[in-house]
C-alpha cells in the first residue's frame, strides 16, 4: 500500500441525496428504486428502516442514499439537521444529488446546503425537482444562482427527466476501483457504536512490536486506512473511528453511523464487530452486523471490555448464549473477548483474521462440491411440495469471498428455505467455513 501505488478497493460507488424537507427526496428515491429494494424478512436484525438501497442504471451497479427523514425524533433546529445531512453525504459518498423544489423557487436553506456543498470535491448534480411539464421548465432558471455543479430539471412523481439525470450522475464514476496487487492485502473493517472502543483496539494492534506500520491519511473516504504488515502477510485497517472524532456530527444519530460503517463494510474483507460487554448486544449492533452479514464479509465478534466484567467458570458462555438472541443469523461468525485498554487477547486477532479470510477465499472442485452435496440429499432428501420433489442436478462454485455455489435444479420455486439452510449449514459442517457467510444461488437447469 502507499509507497507501491496500490489502490483501495473502494465497492459500489455511493450517491447521496440531500436537500431540505419536502422536496419530494423520498419519492425521488423510490422511484430510482423502483422495486429493487431487498429486505431480508427472516433474518432478525437486519436494518428495516433502510434509508440506502442498491440500483444500477447502464449496467453500472452503485447504492443511493437518502438522508431525508434521518433522526425525525430531534428537536434540532432545522439548519442543524441540515448541515449533519449534508455532512454525512459529502463524507461518504462519491457523487451528490442536491435536490430543490422548483415550485417554492429558491429558499434561504437552499442557499445554506449550497454554501456546505461548495466545500467538497465531489461531483455535486443539482436537480430541480417538480418540474412537471415543459411549460414549467423555465422554473429551473432560478436555481443557476446557486452556482452549484449542473443544473437539471426533473419531476420525481411523473419521472420526468430521471433518466437524464442518472446518465450524469454514472459519468462520474471511477471506470475500475480494483488492482491486481489488491488481492493480497487483506483489510480489515473496524465498525461497531460510538465509543465501543474501535479506535483503542486499532491503536492496539497497530502498536503491536511486530507490526510495522506505515501511514497515509486520507483516501476519498476521508477515514484513514493504515496498512502495515506482519510477516509476509499485508493488511489494511479502516479506521472509521478517526472520522467522528474530527465531525461536528452528534453521536446520537444511530442510523448515521450505520451508514458509516457501510462505507467500511464494503471496502473490507474481514469486519471486526465491536461489541460493549458493559451493554452487551444492542439492536444498534444487530443493525451493523446485519449489514456485514448482507454484503457478505467475513466477521469476528469482538467483545470488548471484557475487563469490566465480574466473571465465573459460566460468565463467557451465557454471554456468547444473549449475543446469538440478537445476532442469531451469525451464528457463523467466531467471537473474542477482549480489553481494548489492557491489551487482553488482542494479539490474537489477527490470527483470527487470517484464518476467517482463508475460508473466506475458500475454492472447491466441482466433483467434491457434488460429492458433498449428493451426500447432503441421501442423508436428508428435500421436502415434496403438493406431490413435486426437488431434485438438484448439479453444483458449482462461481466466486470467492464469499464462497458463491450455483446449485441447478428442476423448479427453483421446490426450494424451500429451511432446505436451502440445511444444505448451507452442511456445506459449512463440510469443509469448516467458519467466519464466513455463504451464497447459494438456485437456478433452473435449462
Amino acid at each position: 500500500m502507499g509507497e507501491r501505488g496500490e489502490k483501495v478497493k473502494m465497492g459500489k460507488p455511493i450517491v447521496a441525496i440531500v436537500g431540505r424537507p419536502n422536496v419530494g427526496k423520498s419519492t425521488f428515491f423510490n422511484n430510482i428504486i423502483g422495486k429493487r429494494i431487498s429486505i431480508v424478512d427472516d433474518q432478525p436484525g437486519v436494518t428495516r428502516d433502510r434509508i440506502y438501497a442498491d440500483t444500477e442504471w447502464l449496467d453500472r451497479q452503485f447504492t443511493l442514499v437518502d438522508t431525508g427523514g434521518l433522526d425525525p425524533k430531534s428537536n434540532d433546529p432545522l439548519l442543524v439537521q441540515m448541515r449533519r445531512q449534508v455532512e454525512i453525504a459529502i463524507e461518504t459518498a462519491d457523487v451528490i444529488i442536491f435536490l430543490t423544489d422548483g415550485k417554492a423557487g429558491v429558499t434561504p436553506v437552499d442557499q445554506e446546503v449550497a454554501n456546505f456543498l461548495r466545500k467538497t470535491q465531489k461531483p455535486v448534480l443539482l436537480a430541480v425537482n417538480k418540474i412537471d411539464t415543459p411549460q414549467d421548465e423555465e422554473l429551473v432558471l432560478d436555481f443557476y444562482n446557486l452556482a452549484i455543479g449542473a443544473v437539471i430539471g426533473i419531476s420525481a412523481s411523473h419521472k420526468r427527466g430521471l433518466g437524464d439525470l442518472l446518465d450524469m450522475v454514472v459519468s462520474y464514476f471511477p471506470e475500475s476501483d480494483v488492482d491486481d496487487k489488491d488481492e493480497h492485502i487483506i483489510k480489515i473493517a473496524v465498525v461497531g457504536k460510538p465509543n465501543v472502543g474501535k479506535s483503542s483496539l486499532v491503536n492496539r494492534i497497530l502498536g503491536e512490536e511486530r507490526v510495522i506500520v506505515s501511514n497515509i491519511p486520507g483516501t476519498t473516504r476521508d477515514a484513514v486506512d493504515t496498512p502495515f504488515q506482519i510477516d509476509d502477510q499485508r493488511y489494511v485497517i479502516i479506521d472509521t473511528a478517526g472520522i467522528r472524532r474530527k465531525s461536528r456530527i452528534n453521536e446520537s444519530l444511530e442510523r448515521y453511523s450505520v451508514l458509516r460503517a457501510l462505507t467500511a463494510i464494503r471496502r473490507c474483507d474481514v469486519a471486526l464487530i465491536m461489541i460493549d460487554a458493559t451493554e452487551e448486544a444492542t439492536e444498534q449492533d444487530a443493525k451493523i452486523a446485519g449489514l456485514v452479514h448482507e454484503e457478505g464479509k467475513a466477521s469476528i465478534i469482538v467483545v470488548n471490555k471484557w475487563d469490566l466484567i465480574p466473571k465465573d467458570d459460566y460468565t463467557m458462555n451465557e454471554f456468547r448464549r444473549r449475543i446469538m438472541q440478537r445476532l442469531g443469523f451469525m451464528s457463523y461468525a467466531p467471537d473474542i473477548f477482549i480489553s481494548a485498554k489492557t491489551g487482553q487477547r488482542v494479539n490474537r486477532i489477527i490470527e483470527l483474521v487470517n484464518y476467517v479470510y482463508e475460508k473466506y477465499a475458500f475454492r472447491i472442485s466441482t466433483g467434491i462440491l457434488n460429492e458433498c452435496i449428493s451426500d447432503a440429499i441421501a442423508i436428508t432428501p428435500p421436502p415434496s411440495v403438493k406431490g413435486r420433489r426437488l431434485r438438484i442436478y448439479y453444483s458449482t462454485q462461481v466466486s470467492v469471498k464469499p464462497p458463491t455455489f450455483v446449485l441447478f435444479v428442476n423448479d427453483p420455486k421446490l426450494m424451500h428455505v429451511s432446505y436451502q439452510r440445511y444444505l448451507e449449514n452442511y456445506l459449512r459442517q463440510t469443509f469448516g467455513l467458519d467466519g464466513t457467510p455463504i451464497r447459494l444461488l438456485i437456478r433452473q437447469k435449462k
